[in-house]
């Protein structure tokens, strides 16, 4: 029987493939936008550009691997998922899952969830909840010149270094009347008709108040039983392009500073699709397993009109239901800024950071849930930090997160600190 190391081996040179093969996808793609022009000639065979394609030619070639028997193959994958336990070595687990259906259907049942692990494997994780017990650390570098923000995973790049995984990116795009941040998985592609795209922050006009949009619509154990969609547009355009819609996944509000008084900010995060008994004992957070948003290329763009945004609110259905049960199962999860303490010495506010911030800043934060002594919240989980957002260096932040956020809701929090709020400071 080969080599373990040799396994690992060549289950790398399987992911660099895969990854050639969608670049050159992608090359291709982006020559047929500008070359449609193009004739083959009659007696050359038809070349497939679609990545299924070319992924099958992959697993042609590597059939030996797709006919491994799957007792043998779930046991290869699970020493593959114990013993790569960071990146950039753990994108192996990735590779397994790209070489064909059987691989990635075990691969899936073998890696768990961050709340499980406390490891982001898929991008798919970054949908999902953090641990529940240590934070998973990352830090935020901010490019002032091309206004992006790149949300890496580590404890900061001096640390680091090359061996940072890119988690998600935003742009920073100013309009007339608020301020947007467009969240992608890449560092170079914000389009919304992008599959890397993942949703968005958008401000009011006065930066007090932003709105968490997903690109995807929510999972659905993350909506109660009694909750439908609706839209201001027709059904039959919904189904045409499920890219053009947003989800109002949650809000951020910052309170108006009409005193001019010293302080940091106060802020407050209603989570809509978190419901409060997520914290509570034997509570538990919606956890997507997969990404939902399908992609119509041929469907024409919903129509927007003027004067009003795009988004999906939520009504409830009283049909079947109680008013004391809905109540109950409709309460979202807030989280408020943990009130910093003065310190007379050093003449300004303090939080314990424990090491992760080093640089005084206005738009440092601790976020704690806000509960009400009705909802059975236990103290130590009113007092544990679930999000922490500081600066350690010219542009570059820390960003702690746990569960119940998962890294894209804690990402669009922390963005709502850089934009520019005069009235709130």
């Amino acid at each position: 029987m080969m080599a373990f190391k040799s396994i690992v081996r060549e289950l790398k040179d399987i992911g660099e493939d895969i990854g050639n093969m969608y670049r050159k996808g992608a090359e291709a793609k982006h020559m047929h936008l500008y070359g449609k022009s193009h004739i083959a000639p009659e007696c050359s065979s038809p070349v497939s550009s679609s990545p299924s394609s070319s992924l099958s030619l992959i697993v042609g070639e590597q059939s030996r691997w797709a006919n491994l028997p799957p007792e043998l193959l779930l046991d290869i994958i699970q020493r593959v998922e114990a013993s790569e336990i960071s990146w950039p070595a753990r994108k192996v687990l990735v590779a397994c899952a790209s070489v064909c259906r059987s691989w990635r259907e075990i691969t899936k049942g073998v890696v768990k969830t961050p709340e499980q692990c406390g490891l982001i494997t898929f991008p798919i994780s970054l949908k999902q909840p953090g641990p529940r017990d240590t934070p998973i650390q990352c830090f935020i570098k901010r490019e002032r010149v091309t206004s992006t923000y790149r949300l890496y995973l580590g404890l900061s790049p001096a640390l680091s270094g090359d061996m940072s995984k890119l988690l998600l990116a935003a742009k920073k795009i100013k309009r007339v009347t608020c301020t947007e941040f467009l969240i992608s998985l890449v560092a170079d592609d914000f389009s919304r008709a992008s599959n890397s795209y993942i949703g968005k922050l958008r401000s009011n006009f006065l930066g007090t108040k932003f709105t968490i949009l997903d690109g995807e619509p929510p999972h659905d154990s993350a909506l109660p039983s009694n909750c439908k969609f609706q839209r201001s547009v027709h059904l039959k355009q919904v189904l045409q392009r499920v890219a053009a819609a947003n989800y109002n996944m949650g809000t951020v509000s910052y309170e108006l500073n009409v005193l001019r008084t010293r302080g940091p900010r106060r802020m407050r995060c209603t989570m809509h699709l978190i419901p409060i008994t997520a914290i509570q004992e034997g509570g538990t957070a919606p956890t997507p397993l997969k990404f939902t948003k399908c992609y119509n290329e041929h469907a024409t763009p919903l129509p927007i009109s003027k004067g009003k945004k795009q988004g999906v609110e939520f009504a409830s259905d009283s049909t079947n239901t109680t008013p004391e049960s809905t109540h109950s199962a409709r309460q979202p999860l807030i989280l408020k800024n943990k009130a910093p303490r003065w310190h007379e010495q050093l003449q300004c506010w303090c939080l314990n950071f424990k090491g992760r911030v080093t640089v005084a800043s206005v738009k440092n934060f601790q976020l704690v849930a806000a509960a009400e002594p009705s909802q059975n919240v236990p103290v130590a989980e009113q007092e544990k930090v679930i999000l922490q957002f500081g600066k350690i260096g010219k542009d570059i932040f820390t960003m702690d997160y746990r569960y119940p956020l998962s890294a894209f809701q804690a990402f669009a929090i922390c963005l709502s600190s850089f934009d520019t709020k005069p009235a709130c400071e």
